[in-house]
């Protein structure tokens, strides 16, 4: 769902969200079940509202993830379809500013992006370093399956 902000300038947003959802799930080893995930593309204030609401911190972020109350592996008794995970919002200007800071393509930040929020809520986290590494493992794992390079590469430096 385009919520705010100036998503059209990025083409095919839809699809590749789709693909990079695909290849988190994928290097999740998380393929045995078919998955749904709600996007939202909004922009920095309304962001800002989502991370002040429900983490405490009253500033503009690129990406909230919001997993559904199941955890992977767990489904209802009798439920079929695709397996509701939880929901991502990701913020326009920051997406746009981040790509400028680090001369990141704007369409493989936000595909690093998604990947990243379908990883946190297949469970995974990074406030632990140990977490953190596998994490982002995963991460540069699934982006180069989109033929996108380590975006940690240039940061270690």
């Amino acid at each position: 769902m385009i919520e705010a902000g100036a998503w059209a300038s990025l083409d095919n947003a839809e699809a590749l969200a789709q693909r990079a959802a695909e290849a988190a799930v994928t290097v999740a080893d998380e393929t045995d079940e078919e998955f749904e995930v709600s996007v939202m593309l909004t922009d920095d204030d309304h962001i800002q509202e989502l991370n002040r609401t429900w983490r405490g911190k009253d500033k503009p972020t690129n990406v909230l993830s919001f997993p559904a109350p199941e955890q992977p592996g767990q489904r209802a008794p009798g439920e079929t379809g695709p397996r509701h995970l939880g929901d991502i919002a990701l913020a326009y200007e920051t997406l746009v500013r981040e790509s400028e800071d680090e001369s990141k393509e704007l369409a493989h930040h936000f595909a690093h992006l998604i990947v990243h929020g379908i990883l946190h809520l297949l469970g995974y986290d990074h406030e632990v370093e140990v977490e953190a590494e596998i994490m982002e493992a995963l991460e540069v794992k699934a982006l180069a399956t989109l033929g996108i390079a380590d975006p940690y590469r240039d940061m270690a430096a």
